[in-house]
């Protein structure tokens, strides 16, 4: 699906470029300001524009709901991104299950917050246009992904 770009009057500044939503789960995401500039700095090191990212956190029955309705797939998963504007802008809503990435963390033995700001560059990089079907792909996602974590403010 896709849906046309916003004019230029209508983007927002950096600072009201990242959103955080609790559906219905609820934790603490610390840093929010951190957390929004390590996502800008993401994109501006794909030089991909950075219009506005909604990051709706919800739990693994809400996000397989979405999934089952908007793209007919019934089944669980970590994030799903809905993207808007053209191809590799990062403007999109991302919709990750804290759930699913909590489990996922404990099955790698990794922090929760760790495994969180993995899927959120995630939902980003394939915002950016980065695939993941393909084992190449998922590949390069993976190596992305890890690069970035290293980037993250300490």
């Amino acid at each position: 699906m896709q849906f046309p770009p916003l004019p230029p009057d209508a983007q927002e500044t950096p600072e009201q470029a990242v959103h955080f939503h609790f559906e219905d789960v609820e934790f603490d995401l610390p840093d929010t300001e951190g957390l929004t500039a390590w996502l800008l700095g993401i994109a501006r090191n794909e030089g991909k524009p950075f219009f506005e990212v909604n990051y709706i956190f919800c739990s693994d029955e809400y996000l397989r709901k979405v999934n089952v309705e908007y793209l007919d797939h019934d089944y669980y998963t970590d994030i799903i991104t809905f993207p808007y504007g053209e191809p590799g802008d990062i403007h999109g809503d991302l919709f990750i299950s804290s759930e699913r990435v909590a489990e996922n963390a404990q099955t790698l033995g990794v922090p929760f917050l760790q495994e969180l700001c993995r899927v959120m560059a995630h939902g980003v990089l394939h915002l950016a246009g980065y695939g993941d079907k393909a084992p190449e792909e998922e590949t390069l996602m993976r190596q992305k992904e890890d690069f970035y974590l290293q980037q993250l403010p300490r």
